[in-house]
């Protein structure tokens, strides 16, 4: 199986790898179970000083990314038959969930597109079937910082990138509830005790005890996962 491959347009490629070339991302990096490639869009811009934007048709503040130019960037290293999902980093995309997350770490790789500015012309986003993204409800300077979070949370998911498959099968939202609380020695601290059942070895109790406290942490903290479990 060839290893995960990661394609990521930017405006600014020395941002990457950042944050994903330490820890467990950066080891996974060097050992090839994935690669990452930056491509800078301004590669393919326009005229003397490479222009990427231009003003927004029908006025407005801002600018815009160019369709052709983002769209000769695509095309560079894109064919019609490369079968990796298109994703263009954006507020108004479909939320970000560990079950797309899983999705897109089962396939063959990603081509991450980042928008900077008022965003990217509506038509190459049709055109060259665009998916958009979003992190959450708030706004960035550029994809770029989204883009980070996307890989990081792909790539921990990679056959072999973390130690135990438990260790991803039993966190927040993979089952649709909010992660239980976690303890570790001292056994007391600061007035402060591990739960009792947590060090009584019984198994089964211990699994119960999780089970309800992800549910009451849920309920206090995203009712919303609530109702859609209802």
């Amino acid at each position: 199986m060839s290893a995960f491959r990661a394609d990521v347009l930017t405006l600014f490629p020395e941002m990457f790898p950042g944050t994903l070339g330490l820890s467990l991302a950066g080891e996974a990096l060097k050992l090839g179970t994935w690669s990452l490639h930056t491509h800078d869009i301004r590669d393919h811009g326009l005229g003397k000083h490479r222009a990427v934007d231009d003003t927004p048709a029908g006025g407005g503040a801002g600018m815009v990314i160019r369709a052709d130019v983002l769209a000769a960037s695509i095309d560079s290293f894109v064919d019609a038959h490369d079968p990796r999902p298109r994703l263009l980093m954006s507020p108004r995309g479909k939320p970000l969930t560990q079950e797309m997350v899983r999705e897109f770490s089962s396939g063959e790789g990603v081509i991450i597109i980042c928008g900077r500015f008022e965003g990217v012309d509506e038509r190459v986003i049709e055109a060259r079937n665009l998916q958009e993204v979003s992190i959450g409800d708030y706004i960035l300077s550029g994809g770029e910082p989204a883009a980070l979070v996307l890989l990081d949370a792909i790539v921990r998911l990679l056959p072999g990138v973390m130690g135990k498959t438990e260790s991803g099968e039993e966190e927040s939202f993979e089952n649709g509830l909010l992660e239980y609380p976690h303890y570790t020695r001292p056994r007391e601290w600061e007035g402060r005790s591990i739960p009792e059942i947590l060090l009584s070895g019984d198994h089964k109790k211990i699994a119960e005890w999780r089970r309800a406290e992800s549910e009451r942490i849920t309920t206090l903290r995203r009712p919303d996962l609530i109702k859609k479990r209802s």
